[in-house]
């Protein structure tokens, strides 16, 4: 008999004592023998079927588990960990940190995506509730839950918004606006289109002036507390060799040597910061980006909308779709395309070309140059 009657103070208390699949003892009291007869039963039927979960998993900790979470994908990048560590840490583990997991339910995870409603951007509300949903959803794959309390949450519309997209005029603006030592980021960001970790992370030996190459398999991102880590793409699509127009390796072979830098010079970053040393995110951000964007006329103008525009002038160009995905370095692609397209050298080498005279061909401001 699993159910067990015990005298107490107030009354009497209905004990269910059970083995798990591994034989180790549990129990739970209840107030009434119904109550404890319902639980025996469910317990022994989703065993039986194979849904049975651990019940003392629920009493973990929220901010327990949350901090096991973000040690558990060692593939996640530093920049989406650090992302990670600071939602957990600013905006889950104040609400629900001592609660135990089994004991949060959609009415609180609601009430907290409402609160976050008040002051935060719907983007911002839909990221921190998708980690959210991220953590549930690793302890239900765990055993430690049934379910997870983020089903049917309502979340707040996302405005759509249409990236803005640079044309030549801007980007000699941003160029001219860079600084000495980031001067030609603006161009590799829209002609080439890797994203900023990859700038940052380009060294002197990967650009092949002789064939016109650039191979990008290594970058710089923001980790945990805004500190600089490196290390390869995180996917094999990341790392890639794309052709280069001449305008634009003639632009970095400029760039390379006002620094006096050579082909010897193999491990030296191509683009540094005002010391010399390898660039820090939040510094060129802030020193560097945001007024070169503003002299510009493109204030919140982000490094990413270089890639959105190098993506767009693919597509408006007629470039075909497998060759624009290999040069992104996007390793999601539907499954005809990556069984029956191929990105030819030519095609390659046509896209670069592409991009160049759509991004650097003589803008008004040139002129004006060279008229003076």
């Amino acid at each position: 008999m699993s159910i067990h009657k015990r005298k107490v103070a107030g009354g009497v208390r209905y004990d269910v004592k059970l083995r798990d699949p591994n034989g180790r003892m549990y129990q739970q009291t209840f107030r009434t023998k119904k109550e404890a007869e319902t639980y025996e039963t469910n317990e022994l039927s989703d065993r039986a079927r194979g849904r049975w979960v651990d019940p003392r998993g629920a009493d973990t900790p929220f901010g327990t588990f949350a901090t096991e979470w973000l040690a558990s994908d060692p593939s996640k990048r530093p920049s989406s960990l650090a992302r990670d560590e600071t939602i957990v840490r600013v905006h889950l583990k104040p609400k629900f940190g001592k609660h135990p997991l089994g004991s949060i339910t959609p009415k609180d995870v609601q009430g907290l995506v409402n609160e976050w409603c008040k002051t935060q951007k719907p983007h911002t509300v839909h990221r921190q509730h998708s980690a959210l949903s991220a953590i549930f959803n690793a302890a239900v794959e765990g055993d430690l839950i049934g379910r997870s309390p983020c089903r049917r949450i309502k979340l707040p519309a996302i405005p759509k918004k249409k990236a803005h997209i640079v044309d030549a005029d801007e980007l000699v603006t941003l160029a001219h606006a860079s600084r000495e030592g980031t001067r030609p980021m603006p161009y590799v960001g829209t002609v080439i289109g890797p994203r900023w970790g990859e700038c940052a992370g380009l060294k002197v030996g990967r650009l092949d002036f002789l064939r016109g190459l650039m191979t990008i398999d290594w970058q710089r991102t923001r980790g945990p507390g805004g500190v600089m880590v490196e290390g390869p793409p995180k996917s094999a699509a990341g790392d890639r060799t794309l052709a280069v127009p001449k305008l634009l390796m003639d632009m970095l072979a400029e760039h390379l040597a006002r620094r006096g830098l050579t082909a010897a010079d193999a491990d030296a970053y191509v683009f540094v910061g005002p010391d010399g040393g390898p660039l820090d995110y939040s510094d060129w951000y802030h020193r560097d980006w945001k007024p070169a964007c503003k002299a510009a006329g493109v204030p919140g103008l982000k490094f990413h909308n270089l890639r959105d525009a190098n993506i767009t002038g693919m597509v408006a160009e007629g470039v075909d779709m497998k060759t624009a995905q290999t040069r992104a370095g996007h390793a999601d692609v539907r499954v005809l395309l990556g069984i029956y397209a191929q990105a030819t050298t030519e095609a390659d080498r046509q896209a670069a070309e592409r991009l160049a005279d759509r991004f650097m061909r003589p803008t008004s401001a040139d002129r004006r140059s060279d008229a003076g």
